[in-house]
């Protein structure tokens, strides 16, 4: 049984679900789904109660704040857990700087990130790209060279796909799916008051990384033979062109007995996603700015550009870390695992989402585009 619901009106109308039985699809308004699910579950397929759907045979998408790309499903052994992305050129990519095997490599830990945010282990992948005719057959082995390296690094299995023309450039989507115990799962919407806020690595650097990138594409422009200026910025690099998964994070957590009462994949930028898990969860946040993890080269590069490396920690995204919170009671725990940084505590929604400044100052924290800059 599949059912979908909380998807964006461009996909479905008048909130309709899906239900599919033997291969066939079915839609439903969601009162229809809410009034004939039990029904549709006993009589179609033929499961007798409610207790018998944690047979693997419900599929659920769009559930428990994880956003409308992300999916979870009842397995026997557990909660599956899947999501799905799609890479445009020319706006999450330019193939002027980026590698296609590097562009295939990072397209899987995009692909793969939001099921370690879940405190899963992602399991299975299909990839689906659209490719225009300046695409050579050798261009499209190397991008799967990629996704082919990721998926072994990852233990991952690439299960499936398509390939079809497109008029324009190159599109990629990834669509995961994995596993994960049941009651070790974590959503967005779980924080506590009091919790502490934690995240992994460091913040800012891709950003720093993709603003290299453009400068020397802008600086070696009509160039038929360019040198661009690396040196000493192979960490920025490496962080925006071929970005590490949470797997050992997540290792980690499990080792620990660690269940994270929210978590989320910082793929838009800590302000952003900061709010995505207080506007879930119905909570307010302090997080200290000079707690904030920003690697050396990131103030670097910073300094050269005349930017704020803060800002890009803020701002700029495509970090694919990860930011989560815990009862305060395992703050030993977490400064014990190595790799991870408590930055903040969750605080009433009342409060508001501050950041506090060195001198104990409070400025509201923002995020371009976000809808509700303030927690609900």
């Amino acid at each position: 049984v599949i059912v979908i619901w909380d998807l964006p009106p461009l996909f479905v109308k008048q909130s309709a679900a899906y239900h599919r039985v033997s291969g066939e699809i079915m839609v439903y308004t969601q009162e229809q789904l809410k009034r004939y699910s039990r029904q549709i579950a006993m009589e179609e397929v033929g499961i007798a109660g409610q207790e018998r759907l944690t047979a693997g045979r419900v599929l659920v998408i769009g559930a428990g704040g994880l956003g409308s790309a992300a999916l979870m499903y009842l397995a026997a052994a557990g909660v599956g857990a899947g999501q799905a992305d799609l890479l445009l050129e020319g706006i999450d990519f330019d193939l002027v700087y980026f590698p296609l095997k590097h562009l295939g490599y990072k397209a899987v830990v995009v692909g793969i990130n939001d099921i370690y945010a879940m405190n899963g282990t992602p399991e299975q992948l299909t990839v689906c790209i659209g490719v225009s005719a300046k695409f050579s057959v050798e261009d499209i082995e190397e991008l799967y060279a990629g996704i082919r390296s990721a998926c072994e690094e990852y233990r991952v299995d690439l299960v499936g796909g398509d390939t079809t023309a497109s008029v324009n450039g190159l599109t990629i989507g990834i669509s995961g799916t994995g596993n994960v115990e049941k009651d070790k799962i974590s959503y967005r919407k779980g924080a506590q008051i009091n919790d502490i806020v934690c995240i992994t690595g460091d913040l800012g650097a891709a950003y720093m990384g993709l603003h290299l990138l453009e400068r020397e594409k802008r600086a070696f422009a009509g160039n038929d033979s360019p040198q661009p200026q690396f040196e000493g910025y192979e960490y920025l690099l490496r962080r925006q062109l071929k970005p590490t998964a949470a797997a050992d994070t997540v290792a980690s957590l499990h080792a620990a007995g660690i269940v994270p009462n929210a978590m989320i994949d910082l793929s838009d930028g800590l302000a952003s996603d900061m709010l995505q898990l207080c506007k879930s969860s119905g909570c307010g946040v302090r997080l200290y700015l000079e707690r904030i993890p920003i690697a050396r080269e990131t103030h670097k590069m910073a300094d050269e550009l005349h930017a704020d490396p803060v800002v890009a920690a803020l701002n700029g995204g495509d970090d694919h870390e990860l930011l989560f919170t815990v009862p305060v009671t395992l703050q030993s725990k977490i400064a014990g695992l190595g790799g991870i940084d408590i930055i903040g505590h969750i605080t009433p929604a009342s409060t508001g989402a501050k950041l506090v400044t060195p001198d104990g100052g409070e400025l509201s924290l923002t995020a371009p585009g976000f809808k509700d800059n303030e927690p609900e």
